[in-house]
């Protein structure tokens, strides 16, 4: 029954009127959307894709929420969901595919192409693609009514099975490209929406991840947020690998889809950059440009790879840049041996013309400002016999007009950032001018662009002219030394400087063979001129010199000459006002006030400031002040040089204003500048003075800083004394109140005799007393008893001599002496017997105190109370005994 159906939806039943495509699509929406078997619903949608070409609005107007709704429901069966992708595609995507066979459509599920990319049928007519490409956004815009949808088909890339998988990345690829900024924002915020996508890279169908390559680039056009996340989400590191895995250079249209993603990524966005830098992805851009010697055969792809290539190191570079990012770069590119290895490619033959040209302008701006880069490429040679070094081998490409033009410009373009902000290389290319330094067996760089300024070729004469104007930029060193070049014109002439040759050139070209007469030749030459005496007063005064250059000059201004003249009027103009704003009046006949009066006499000041005013109102002029590289359509339109427009930029009001200021006005600028000057003196003497006084200050910040820091550990130490004090407080007062407890406990067990274990402070201070009034009492003994012994002698004496005058007392005296003796003896033996109880005395109390730091045991302090009581009473006894004998001997001594 369903074999049938499908006959007559696709003509196989030619009997009876045959259904139109819209009620043949409108009958298979109903099939799908009331079919309850799903082999039913899947046939139906397979003859929708095969439907979806030829019946493309059909279908898309009737069928679209019929094949949403199976992306959501039937999620289970990847061959209805592969046809459902596939016809959602047809109807959206504005890219032809070749047709296949509708037979094998019914028979089977589709066939896998072998490739991602499409080819594109053409159209003849127009208003037909026109409506076909309608048509995309049309169905785009239904698609993306729900942002749920989006959501749903980054769902269904997760799904790993290819007729899902591959079809969905053809739909969001197309989704992308007809609306690209509304996909964008609904993957943004789509949790691991980008992720999701990153996956596609790791693919191992090369179908799905070559295609998910074009998909990446939709995505990250013109989103800075997306292209940082796809960043981190390691896209350097893949896809770089893929580049090498596909062979880098000699790789296929896969390594041009790599680099235009990395492109992408890197363009314009600082952050990237800085991520491809910092994790040393420059490197490995190295083995990229390492060609062999034999460069013929050039494929049409390795010249494309070659060219995005050198694209990408630009980018890197690229002067619109922050300048740091730029010299980091321009530094890893040197260290690398990336720089050297595009020098080899510069100076290689049979390098296809378009990709020397893109090298050399890739060299230009690796170089561009960064001095060890440009003494490199100063340092360059070319492979021919004798070596000629790579800067002179360019610029006899410059100034050969039988070179493509493109090439010429490029050579210009490196010559130019060679000498950018480089007055050392300035100073080597005027030297190779001057007649101390010229060498006549080999060609210079100051030889060629001589030669170039005063060829028959006008763009050699331009590009010259630029050339040597960038030698001069921003060094008023070099355009004094350039002063002293001296051309040889002709046999028998004396030479004449370049500065008047290149004057003479301007004024009088119609003579020399009418060179002077062209535009660009003209152009030139002024700008060379006006960047040369600019900011230079002894070259203006060498301007001046020559009396025939101010009248041509206002002769040039004054007259009214056709369209392409009038830009040749506005630089003499300017030139002119050069010689006014930078005159030192050295020159007594063109003061600054004499030179305009003139101006005023023979021009008219609004007539010079208006003349003045159209250089910058010159198309051309806008052009090259966008951009340092010279890029030009056709070498007719090349006559403004980048550096040159801003000088104009910064001289034309200080011009204007120069021109107008009457003497008084000079005269009271000059007053003022004067003060100014003094101003400016005093200025100084206070900026040294404070810079003394910011010395002292952080002298003294210092001193502060370091005391403080010493205040802060000294308080930090205080503050651990402090805490240890504490902490020996806390001891302290724990053990006495275990002293007092042990005490309190020794009473209450042992009676008031065991006190003595917890002796308390009081007693002890007592028993010092005591102690001290004892050795005082034994003190004074010692004295009265050494009193009594003198007293004792005295007596023995007279008792001698009594004793011989009679001897009737004598045995009475002597008998009273042996008893005083004997009592002596016992006084001193109670005395010795008082030292031995004090010794003990003091043991006891020492033992006592040390009892009050640790409790001793009960038995212990119950002895020792004892002892003490008794040596207590034995003490008491001594002294009364010692005291009695005192008396008993102080009257055995009366009596005697």
């Amino acid at each position: 029954m369903t074999m049938n159906f499908f006959r007559g939806v696709m003509g196989g039943q030619p009997a009876g009127p045959q259904p139109t495509g819209a009620e043949t699509i409108h009958k298979l929406c109903d099939r799908v959307a009331s079919s309850t078997l799903l082999e039913d619903r899947r046939d139906a949608v397979r003859a929708l894709k095969s439907l979806s070409k030829k019946y493309r609005f059909e279908v898309g107007t009737q069928a679209m929420d019929h094949l949403v709704h199976i992306l959501q429901t039937d999620r289970s069966d990847s061959e209805i969901l592969g046809y459902a992708l596939d016809t959602l595609y047809n109807i959206i995507c504005n890219d032809e595919e070749e047709e296949q066979d509708e037979s094998e459509d019914m028979a089977a599920a589709p066939p896998i192409p072998v490739s991602g990319k499409h080819k594109n049928v053409p159209v003849s007519d127009e208003n037909a693609q026109k409506q076909e490409e309608d048509l995309g956004v049309l169905f785009t815009d239904k698609f993306l009514g729900d942002s749920e949808n989006v959501t749903l088909l980054l769902t269904l890339l997760e799904e790993f099975d290819f007729h899902v998988r591959w079809p969905g990345v053809k739909l969001l690829t197309a989704l992308l490209k007809n609306q690209c900024n509304q996909v964008q924002g609904v993957i943004l915020v789509s949790p691991m929406g980008v992720s999701r996508l990153m996956d596609l890279l790791a693919d191992s169908r090369e179908v799905i991840r070559n295609d998910g390559l074009l998909l990446l680039q939709q995505l990250t056009k013109g989103n800075a947020a997306i292209q940082k996340i796809v960043a981190f989400e390691n896209a350097f590191e893949r896809l770089l690998d893929i580049i090498t895995e596909e062979g880098s250079s000699d790789g296929g249209i896969v390594v041009e889809d790599c680099l235009l993603l990395l492109v992408n990524l890197l363009k314009n966005n600082s952050s990237n950059q800085n991520f491809f830098k910092e994790g040393s992805y420059i490197q490995r851009m190295k083995p990229w440009f390492e060609v062999g010697d034999d460069n013929s055969g050039w494929s049409a792809q390795k010249v494309t790879n070659l060219h995005l290539m050198l694209q990408l190191v630009r980018v890197m570079v690229s002067p619109v840049n922050s300048p740091g990012a730029t010299s980091s770069c321009q530094k890893s590119m040197y260290q690398c041996g990336l720089l050297q290895q595009l020098c080899t490619i510069l100076m290689a033959t049979g390098v296809p013309a378009d990709i020397l040209t893109e090298t050399i302008n890739t060299v230009s701006e690796v170089i561009r400002g960064s001095q060890i880069n440009q003494d490199y490429f100063a340092s360059v040679n070319a492979p021919s016999n004798p070596p000629r070094p790579a800067i002179v081998v360019l610029l006899m490409s410059m100034v050969n007009e039988r070179q493509p033009f493109v090439l010429r410009c490029a050579v210009l373009y490196c010559f130019q950032c060679f000498l950018y902000k480089n007055q050392k290389g300035q100073g080597e290319i005027v030297a190779t001018l001057l007649p101390s330094t010229i060498d006549a067996n080999s060609i210079s760089a100051g030889q060629l662009l001589c030669g170039g300024l005063f060829s028959a070729d006008s763009l050699s004469n331009w590009c010259a002219a630029v050339a040597l104007a960038h030698a001069l930029q921003d060094n008023l060193t070099q355009k004094e030394q350039l002063l002293r070049v001296q051309l040889a014109t002709s046999m028998g002439k004396p030479p004449v400087s370049l500065l008047q040759q290149c004057t003479n050139i301007l004024s009088q070209g119609d003579k020399i063979n009418r060179r002077g007469s062209k535009v660009q030749t003209r152009v030139g030459l002024l700008m060379l001129l006006c960047t040369w005496i600019s900011n230079c007063p002894i070259a203006v005064t060498h301007f001046l010199h020559n009396q025939e250059n101010v009248p041509f000059l206002t002769g040039q201004i004054s007259e009214n000459l056709g369209e392409d003249e009038r830009l040749v009027q506005g630089l003499c103009a300017l030139l002119l006002g050069i010689c006014i704003y930078y005159n030192d009046n050295s020159l007594e006949n063109y003061t600054k006030e004499k030179l305009k009066q003139l101006i005023e006499k023979r021009i008219g000041k609004e007539n010079f400031v208006e003349k003045l005013g159209f250089v910058t109102k010159h198309e051309l002029y806008s052009r090259a002040a966008q951009k340092p590289q010279p890029v030009f359509p056709s070498p007719e339109q090349m006559l403004f040089d980048h550096e040159f427009t801003k000088l104009v930029k910064e001289l034309e009001g200080v011009i204007t204003k120069a021109v107008h200021k009457t003497s008084e006005e000079e005269k009271k600028e000059e007053e003022v500048k004067k003060t100014l000057e003094q101003h400016d003196s005093i200025v100084i003497q206070y900026k040294d003075l404070i810079r003394d006084q910011d010395t002292q200050i952080q002298e003294l910040r210092e001193q502060v800083s370091t005391l403080s820091l010493n205040s802060e550990q000294m308080q930090n130490q205080i503050t651990q004394q402090q805490s240890q004090i504490q902490q020996h407080k806390d001891q302290y007062n724990i053990l006495k109140l275990k002293l007092a407890k042990d005490s309190q406990g020794l009473s209450s067990s042992q009676g008031e005799g065991a006190q003595v274990n917890g002796l308390h402070s009081e007693e002890l201070s007592q028993l010092r007393e005591q102690v001290e009034e004892l050795r005082r009492q034994h003190t004074l003994q010692h004295t009265q008893l050494r009193d009594k012994d003198s007293l004792i002698n005295t007596l023995r004496c007279e008792a001698a001599a009594a004793q011989t005058e009679g001897g009737a007392g004598g045995s009475d005296n002597t008998e009273l002496l042996r008893e005083v003796e004997s009592l002596r003896s016992r006084v001193q033996a109670q005395c010795a017997e008082i030292s031995q109880l004090q010794t003990e005395r003091q043991e006891l109390i020492r033992r006592g105190e040390a009892v009050s730091s640790a409790p001793a045991s009960s038995g212990e302090s119950s002895a020792d109370t004892a002892k003490v009581s008794e040596l207590e009473s034995r003490l008491a006894a001594q002294i009364t005994e010692t005291e009695r004998l005192k008396v008993l001997d102080y009257h055995h001594l009366t009596s005697l």
